[in-house]
């Protein structure tokens, strides 16, 4: 039985390298599902080096960046190039599933060999970024695709996870946006390689413009670093400057205007997302830095993910916690207390060194 699921899994593999559309749906939900064969196809299809060009599209809601996403996909294939598209949408409050759909609303694009989109659901990730979506990635990396562009729910200042995922990362604004840049301006805005004013003929396009140019302006001296979003790692230290920092000295990050709508502008957005391709790539330091930086934030999201499965899975959590909440309305234990006992529980006697006991526990 383990023998013949290794050679499906393998089987599968192949299948996905050679294109086979089914095969990488089939991959894909694998990974998404999260199971124990999606981690060995990984294991088949990872690839020390890197093949595609990895774009992230990301902004508030409304502003268009499923026009753009397709727009681009269509400009992509006229130079025949391979596309995958993974749309990451918020996830249904009863199944979990991606409710919005990007696959409708691309549907010009469905008919083409070339190109694959899948919705995928946030699950719950503040990023937009489900956990899967840049292991999904790999799949369409190893079936052939040159370009892939993520396209993310639209939360905000949280939206930080999609530096971990793209080479490139296209922040799309609309006129209206202008008071939301302000508040944007210490978190996503600081993300963003290239900036879309889109629906740039709207009443309000030229103080937006200018608005995003002061504030380039003004941050081109603290742009050293990017702080890591809370939910890449295990609360481990780590330096961002490197992975981000170095490159951002030499690329001046652009501003383009289009009406996605009617295809305007777009030519000029694929050629500034050519330019920083070219940047970051043509330094072996700056790239390798990138990547190097890439795979640390996904060991670390891996670790946490699986340390708190196994957890969950094996320690009866469910049982104490209903159990505690019990003891909560009884007015037995405040939740605070609730928590640090269940830790006491789940962690080994002997603390790590640097965790005293008494300190941030009991009183």
């Amino acid at each position: 039985m383990a023998s013949r699921r290794t050679d499906e899994i393998e089987d599968l593999a192949q299948r996905v390298r050679s294109g086979d559309r089914r095969a990488i749906s089939r991959a894909i939900s694998w990974i998404e599902d999260q199971t124990p064969a999606g981690r060995k196809l990984l294991d088949r299809l990872y690839s020390p080096r890197p093949r595609s060009h990895r774009v992230g599209i990301t902004g508030p809601p409304g502003s268009g960046k499923s026009t753009i996403v397709s727009e681009l996909t269509r400009l992509l294939r006229a130079r025949g190039e391979q596309v995958g598209i993974l749309a990451v949408d918020p996830s249904s409050p009863f199944t979990g599933g991606a409710i919005l759909g990007d696959r409708i609303r691309m549907q010009s694009h469905q008919g083409d060999p070339g190109v694959f989109i899948r919705s995928m659901a946030s699950r719950g990730s503040l990023g937009g970024l489900a956990t899967a979506t840049y292991e999904a990635s790999e799949a369409l990396e190893a079936a052939g695709c040159s370009r892939i562009l993520f396209e993310t729910v639209g939360v905000g200042q949280s939206e930080l996870e999609i530096i971990e995922a793209a080479d490139t990362t296209v922040l799309v604004l609309v006129p209206e946006s202008g008071d939301g840049v302000q508040v944007m301006k210490a978190g996503l805005m600081e993300a963003g390689d290239i900036f879309v004013i889109n629906k740039s003929d709207r009443e309000g396009g030229d103080r937006l413009h200018k608005e995003i140019s002061l504030m380039i302006e003004m941050g081109r001296e603290r742009r050293g670093a990017v702080a890591a979003p809370s939910s890449a790692g295990l609360g481990l230290p780590r330096d961002r400057g490197l992975a981000r920092g170095v490159s951002e000295t030499a690329w001046e990050r652009r501003i383009c205007r289009t009406v996605a709508l009617r295809g305007e502008g777009m030519d000029d957005l694929l050629a500034s997302i050519e330019a920083h391709r070219d940047q970051i790539q043509s330094d072996a330091a700056v790239w390798s830095a990138r990547q190097e930086q890439r795979l640390d934030s996904r060991l670390r999201t891996q670790l946490r993910d699986r340390i708190l499965h196994g957890l969950w899975k094996a320690g009866h959590l469910e049982e104490w916690i209903g159990d505690g909440l019990g003891r909560i309305r009884r007015g037995e234990i405040s939740p605070y207390g609730l928590v640090d006992e269940l830790v006491r529980r789940l962690l080994p006697e002997d603390r790590p060194a640097g965790i005293e006991a008494g300190k941030g526990g009991d009183r």
